[in-house]
C-alpha cells in the first residue's frame, strides 16, 4: 500500500516533459498509491499509465484539465472519474486538439517571419502527440539555439502580448464543468490561490462545480485553510497535488503534494452519485 496521492500530473501529451510511463515510474518509487494524469485538454496519456502501472500497486485514475477564461483570467478546471470515451466528451476534445493544431501553426508563421524556422512536424515529433502548446515550441526553439531558455521563449515570443501570440480557443467555466459532468466525471477547480478569481467559485458551485483544488505546492498554511473555509462552506471535495510537469519546466516533483487516498473514494462517490441521478 503507497503514501497518499497526487491528483494533479501532466506527461508529455500535453505540456510535460515525461512520458506518462515515467511518470508512473516515478510515481512508484516515490510510493504513492495512486495518481491522476491531468494533462491539458487531452485524455491521451491516461491509458498508457494505466497500463503500466498495472501490477505495480500504483492506481491511475482518469484525470484532465480543460482551459476555460472568464474575467480576462484562464481558469482551469480539473475532472475526475469521468469516461474518457464519452462522446460528447472525444468530439469536444477533437475540437481542442484541431483549434490548437491551428493556434501554433499561426505562431509559428510569425517566428518564421522573426527568422526562427520550424515546422509543425517539428513540434509534434518533439511533442510525440498533435496535443502540442506553446510549452512544445518553446522547447524547440531552444533545441534549435533560438533562445536560451523557456522563459526566455515565452517572455519574447509566446507570452500574451509578445511578438508571436495568438490567442487561443476560449471557453467559459461553466462549459469545461458540463463537459466534465456529461462524462460522469467530477469537476474541480484547479489552484484557485493562482486563478485569484474567488468570487466566481458560487456561481460555479451552481453550475456543477464539485471540489477544490486546496492543497497546492508553495502555498501557506494560511492560504490553505481560507481554502478549506471556502471548500466547507460550498461542500466542495478538497483536492491536491503537485501539478508536476517533469524537470524541464522547472516545476514541481511528482509527490511534492499529497492528499489523502480517502478524497479519491470522496470522487469516485461523487461521481457515481451523478451518475445515479443521470
Amino acid at each position: 500500500m503507497g503514501n497518499g496521492a497526487d491528483l494533479h500530473i501532466h506527461t508529455r501529451c500535453s505540456d510535460g516533459a515525461d512520458a506518462p510511463e515515467t511518470v508512473v515510474s516515478i510515481a512508484v518509487k516515490k510510493d504513492l498509491q495512486c495518481i491522476a494524469i491531468t494533462d491539458h485538454d487531452t485524455v491521451d496519456g491516461i491509458a498508457p499509465a494505466m497500463e503500466a502501472a498495472a501490477g505495480t500497486g500504483l492506481e491511475v485514475i482518469a484525470g484532465v484539465e480543460l482551459s476555460s477564461h472568464d474575467g480576462g483570467r484562464d481558469i482551469h478546471i480539473l475532472g475526475y472519474c469521468f469516461d474518457p470515451e464519452h462522446a460528447v466528451f472525444q468530439e469536444r476534445l477533437r475540437l481542442f486538439r484541431e483549434t490548437r493544431l491551428t493556434r501554433i501553426q499561426r505562431m509559428l508563421e510569425k517566428l518564421d517571419s522573426l527568422g526562427m524556422t520550424m515546422s509543425l512536424e517539428d513540434v509534434m515529433c518533439l511533442a510525440d502527440s498533435d496535443a502540442v502548446g506553446r510549452p512544445h515550441v518553446a522547447r524547440l526553439m531552444m533545441e534549435r539555439g533560438y533562445v536560451q531558455s523557456i522563459s526566455e521563449a515565452f517572455d519574447e515570443y509566446l507570452g500574451e502580448g509578445s511578438a508571436a501570440y495568438v490567442e487561443k480557443f476560449r471557453q467559459t467555466p461553466q462549459e469545461a464543468i458540463q463537459l466534465i459532468r456529461q462524462a460522469g466525471g467530477v469537476a474541480v477547480m484547479a489552484h484557485p490561490m493562482h486563478t485569484l478569481k474567488d468570487e466566481l467559485i458560487p456561481g460555479l458551485v451552481e453550475a456543477g462545480l464539485q471540489g477544490l483544488e486546496v492543497y497546492y505546492p508553495n502555498t501557506s498554511p494560511r492560504v490553505i485553510a481560507f481554502y478549506e473555509r471556502i471548500a466547507d462552506k460550498h461542500r466542495l471535495i478538497k483536492t491536491g497535488g503537485s501539478d508536476a510537469h517533469g524537470s524541464y519546466r522547472n516545476y514541481n516533483p511528482i509527490g511534492i503534494v499529497r492528499v489523502d487516498p480517502a478524497v479519491v473514494e470522496q470522487l469516485r462517490a461523487a461521481s457515481q452519485a451523478g451518475s445515479n441521478s443521470r
